[in-house]
Order: structure tokens, then C-alpha cells, then sequence
């Protein structure tokens, strides 16, 4: 066992976020999420809104997806469009991130940008319907939708997103070393189990 990449995909609602961010801390290791985010902004001048939305969402054939490309990056594309220039250097982002070592990566195809390491530790987690709809209630207040409408339209949205840049299906169990029902196990006990899978150095996370 040599894990020192690990890579959190996660439905809607699941806790997936939090999970990782207090893995990373209980290791003492970067954990990137936000500051991806604001990585991949820097190296394509698009909007972090943008990022933040389209990075994970189901690739937009508008044209009104390079609104919010800086001016001077369609040169810079090659003729791809939006989504797909994203998807390129949020990739190389995440390959670049984790050559510098051990961190904790969420969301963003991760686990497969990185299949080709063997020192990644890839993680799905999932909980009931119910009990994410309790949480992003709880979290992210109520709206015109019902919980239930926007865990749908969300993890499609993922899902969608996963098949057509990496030909897989999102939340296969195949895909990851560990499946975790944060519902049912709780959040500090699924860190737990993450980090018992892990087998880092003290001189592996002093960077």
C-alpha cells in the first residue's frame, strides 16, 4: 500500500467536501478544492464562478459559455470550446498538483486524471437521499426547488460530466478503492477509515 494522493468524488449532499478537507488536516497535507478553483482561474483567465460551476457540470454547448473566458484566451483555445479548454487545463492541473506530492484532491474527475498512478487512493462517497436533503437544506438554506429536484439535477449533472470526458460511469464502484455511506458510518468515522488507508512519512508531508 502506497497512498499518498487521495482523490474524494461524491454525491450531492454527502458530506464529501467536509470528509476530505478533514482528512487532509488530520494529515497535515494540502487539500484542494477552492484553490483549484483558483488555480486553474490563473492559467485560463476564466471567471472562478465559471470554474466553479462548469469543472464539474455537464459540458455547455452555448456559445454563451465564453462569456466568461477572459478577453484574449480564444486564441489560446485552438478552436475548443469552453468546456473542453477547461477540461484540459484542469487537468494539468491536477496531474501538476500531485507530482508535488501528497494532498487531497475533491471532485473534478481526479481519480481518473490520476488512474495511471499507483500511489492514489480513490474514494466515493454517498449517503441516502434523505440525508443529503437534510444537509444542503441545513447548509445551504431552502430555494424554489425541492431538496429532492436539486440532488437530482445536481448528481446528473455530474454524472453527465464524468461519462463524457473520462467514458466511465460515475459512483461505479470499480472506479474507486473505497465506496463510503457517510449517512450511515458519520463523517469522522469515514476520515477514519480514509486516513487508516494512507501510510505517510513525516519527511512525505513537510513541503
Amino acid at each position: 500500500m502506497n497512498n499518498r494522493i487521495i482523490t474524494i468524488s461524491r454525491e450531492f449532499g454527502s458530506g464529501g467536501r467536509t470528509i476530505g478537507k478533514m482528512a487532509a488536516e488530520k494529515l497535515g497535507i494540502p487539500y484542494y478544492d477552492k484553490d483549484l478553483v483558483k488555480k486553474v482561474a490563473v492559467e485560463t483567465g476564466f471567471d472562478e464562478s465559471y470554474i466553479e460551476k462548469q469543472g464539474e457540470d455537464a459540458p455547455s454547448k452555448s456559445i454563451f459559455g465564453y462569456a466568461f473566458a477572459a478577453r484574449g484566451m480564444n486564441g489560446a483555445m485552438n478552436g475548443m470550446s469552453a468546456d473542453d479548454f477547461l477540461w484540459v487545463i484542469q487537468r494539468n492541473v491536477i496531474l501538476d498538483l500531485a507530482e508535488k506530492g501528497p494532498c487531497v484532491i475533491v471532485g473534478r474527475c481526479a481519480d481518473y486524471i490520476l488512474k495511471e498512478r499507483t500511489d492514489c487512493l480513490n474514494v466515493f462517497v454517498h449517503a441516502a437521499a434523505e440525508t443529503r436533503a437534510e444537509r444542503i437544506v441545513r447548509l445551504y438554506g431552502e430555494t424554489e426547488k425541492s431538496p429532492a429536484k436539486r440532488l437530482e439535477e445536481k448528481d446528473k449533472k455530474r454524472e453527465v460530466y464524468y461519462k463524457y470526458y473520462t467514458g466511465q460511469v460515475w459512483g461505479m464502484a470499480k472506479n474507486y478503492a473505497i465506496s463510503l455511506d457517510s449517512g450511515k458510518l458519520g463523517l469522522d468515522q469515514c476520515v477514519e477509515l480514509i486516513t487508516g488507508l494512507t501510510n505517510l512519512r513525516p519527511e512525505d508531508v513537510k513541503r
